[in-house]
């Protein structure tokens, strides 16, 4: 967006009045897919209307060559195709497509330099998420990120701390640190700087609240912990994907940690910080998981006992060597285990959120509930989401509510006045 209006557009209110159309997409799992594909069904008749329109699809999905050629067999109606690394190339490839009037795709296979300094466009005025590292060099067996966002790229150190020092100077109240493996940062670098040091320096910044996402078991060292609880302006909330709690599964899933390393780091980071929450990623039905496999799963969770938790059936990636292999484990047993998973995880999630009944918590106000109108909404320091009644003057900022309630994955409290 912050490459189209330094070009002089501006954003439509109305789908039906644009003039260019770009959908953005992520290949990581099959329904994310199904979903453009759904949306791009949508939208093709808005080109048959206007043959001008310049219907665009980006990102992962279009860098595997199968997806590229199904959508432009199928959708003759999208003109413009280009990859995660030609987003610096926008303007060029959106003139020549309005000028030329033909289909224009330009996919890269080899992941390119970072682009420092580009234009962009902030939705969101309190809060900001920085890149500081793009691409993975785990290759996961599950996974298609290193085949789509290439090899780990890092930022250079003073680009990052100059424009994290640019929103603080505007009034950010936080800041989000991003990679697809944000704590590999600097390791492709030879400035000495790894992301302990990163953090700590965007901290010193002076940013109320700073997170970072997301983050992998096997880059996790010892100095980050520290860092982390040495600063009250870091976020005491880590994600922390496990995966699977099966050392076989962990094995073939190319993960490089077992489960008693993973466990010996959540006992690291419960004792150094104190008042801790972390989340997780797991997979169910990984090819070939036994039963007894996922029981390590679940014994795993009810060990860690995790705040938050995303959980997927495992879904084959096309390219990566877990879909070349063969799989008896049918989906009727694969849904089984996951609403199995699912019970076990509530149950600390509802222990955890009983916790905060009575006390009182800072709570960054993103605007209004969209569950309830006369309700504000925003998150605590360790990610809880909260609905309160406030006036909404209080909009980005930072203001004490005591938890009345509790919902498991909401709460509702009321606003403590200063």
């Amino acid at each position: 967006r912050g490459l189209l209006e330094s070009a002089g557009m501006i954003r439509s209110e109305q789908v039906d009045d644009s003039d260019v159309i770009i959908i953005n997409t992520c290949a990581v799992r099959e329904n994310a897919e199904d979903k453009v594909y759904g949306e791009i069904g949508n939208l093709k008749c808005l080109k048959r209307k206007n043959k001008k329109l310049i219907l665009g699809i980006c990102g992962c999905m279009v860098e595997q060559p199968e997806i590229l050629k199904k959508v432009m067999d199928t959708f003759p109606e999208v003109n413009l195709f280009f990859g995660t690394h030609e987003v610096p190339q926008l303007y060029d490839l959106l003139y020549e497509a309005i000028t030329t009037g033909e289909r224009i795709v330009s996919i890269e296979s080899k992941a390119g330099e970072v682009i420092e300094e580009l234009p962009a466009c902030r939705l969101n005025r309190y809060k900001a998420f920085v890149n500081i590292i793009y691409g993975c060099n785990k290759f996961c067996t599950y996974c298609i990120v290193p085949y789509t966002r290439g090899k780990e790229r890092s930022r250079k150190f003073d680009e990052v701390i100059k424009e994290c020092k640019t929103l603080v100077d505007a009034g950010y109240q936080e800041i989000t640190l991003l990679g697809q493996n944000v704590n590999a940062y600097g390791k492709d670098l030879d400035e000495g700087h790894d992301f302990a040091d990163l953090m700590e320096a965007v901290a010193k910044l002076g940013i109320p609240r700073l997170r970072f996402t997301t983050s992998h078991p096997w880059d996790f060292s010892s100095k980050m912990i520290d860092v982390i609880a040495k600063y009250p302006n870091i976020m005491k909330f880590i994600h922390l994907p496990v995966q699977s709690g099966s050392n076989e599964v962990l094995r073939k899933m190319g993960r490089r940690y077992d489960r008693e390393r993973y466990l010996n780091l959540v006992k690291e980071m419960r004792e150094k910080i104190p008042g801790l929450s972390l989340s997780t990623d797991i997979i169910v039905g990984f090819p070939n998981e036994s039963e007894e496999e996922f029981q390590d799963t679940l014994s795993l969770v009810d060990i860690v006992k995790y705040e938050a938790a995303f959980t997927f059936i495992y879904s084959p990636r096309r390219g990566t060597p877990a879909a070349a292999l063969k799989d008896n484990v049918d989906y009727k047993e694969k849904s089984k285990r996951f609403q199995e998973l699912v019970k076990h995880l509530e149950v600390s999630i509802s222990e955890d959120a009983k916790r905060y009944i009575g006390g009182t918590y800072k709570v960054l106000v993103d605007g209004i509930s969209k569950t309830d109108n006369n309700m504000l909404s925003g998150y605590t320091e360790t990610n809880k989401l909260v609905h309160f009644k406030g006036d909404v003057s209080l909009v980005g900022k930072i203001v004490k509510v005591k938890i009345l309630e509790s919902h498991t994955y909401s709460m509702l409290g009321e606003l403590v006045s200063e």
